[in-house]
C-alpha cells in the first residue's frame, strides 16, 4: 500500500469518524428530546429530514461560504446528513419501550431520567445502534465529495484520477471507500444482532 494511499484512509476515517461521533451525540440528544417534548417531536424530524433531502453539493457549497474551504467543512456537513437516522431511530426506540416497563420503573420509583438511562436507552439500544452504523456508512460514501471544498481524504485520489482519466487512480480511491464500507456493515451489524439478543 502507498504512502499516499495510507494517509488517504487514514484522513479519509478521521474526518468520518469525528463527523460520525459529533452526529451521535447530538442525534441521541435530539431524539431524547423529541420523545420526551411530545409537541417538538414532528419539527425535530421534519428538520432531520429536510436536512438529509438538500443536494451535498449544494449544502457543501453553502457551508463552504460559512466555514470555508478544508476539513471543518466536511465534518459539519458530514453531521447534518447522518443525523436523520440516528434521531429516528432514537425516537422510534425510546417510543416502542413496553409501556409496561415504563410504568413497573416508575412504580419502583424511578425518576424520569432514572427510568430514561436505566430502562428506556438499554432496551431501544440496538436501533440507535442500528441508526449510527447508518449514519457511518453512508458518511464514508458521501467523504469522498470533500475533496470539491479543499478537504483531505480518498476523494483526492478519486479525483486526480478523474482529471487525469486514469481508471487506475479512481479505482485506487474508490475501493477502499467500498471495502471499508462493506466491513464496517458486516462488523455493525454482528454487533447489533448480539445487541438484539441481549435485550430479548
Amino acid at each position: 500500500m502507498s504512502g499516499a494511499l495510507l494517509e488517504g484512509i487514514l484522513e479519509h476515517m478521521a474526518i468520518v469518524s469525528i463527523a460520525v461521533l459529533i452526529s451521535s451525540v447530538l442525534g441521541i440528544i435530539m431524539g431524547i428530546i423529541a420523545y420526551w417534548v411530545r409537541f417538538l417531536d414532528s419539527v425535530i424530524l421534519w428538520v432531520s429530514e429536510v436536512l438529509q433531502t438538500i443536494p451535498s453539493l449544494a449544502l457543501l457549497a453553502l457551508l463552504m461560504i460559512i466555514f470555508g474551504l478544508g476539513d471543518i467543512t466536511m465534518i459539519v456537513g458530514l453531521v447534518l446528513y447522518a443525523l436523520l437516522p440516528i434521531v429516528s431511530n432514537t425516537y422510534t426506540g425510546l417510543k416502542n419501550v413496553s409501556p409496561h416497563l415504563k410504568d413497573a420503573a416508575r412504580g419502583m420509583g424511578m425518576s424520569k431520567m432514572q427510568r430514561l438511562f436505566k430502562v428506556e436507552i438499554p432496551l431501544s439500544f440496538p436501533l440507535i445502534f442500528s441508526g449510527i452504523k447508518i449514519a457511518l456508512v453512508n458518511s464514508l460514501s458521501v467523504a469522498v465529495m470533500g475533496v470539491l471544498i479543499g478537504a483531505n481524504g480518498l476523494g483526492t485520489i478519486i479525483y486526480r484520477g478523474i482529471q487525469s482519466r486514469n481508471m487506475e487512480n479512481i479505482l485506487t480511491g474508490a475501493i477502499p471507500v467500498v471495502v471499508m464500507a462493506l466491513v464496517f456493515d458486516f462488523g455493525m451489524s454482528k454487533i447489533e444482532k448480539q445487541l438484539i439478543k441481549r435485550t430479548k
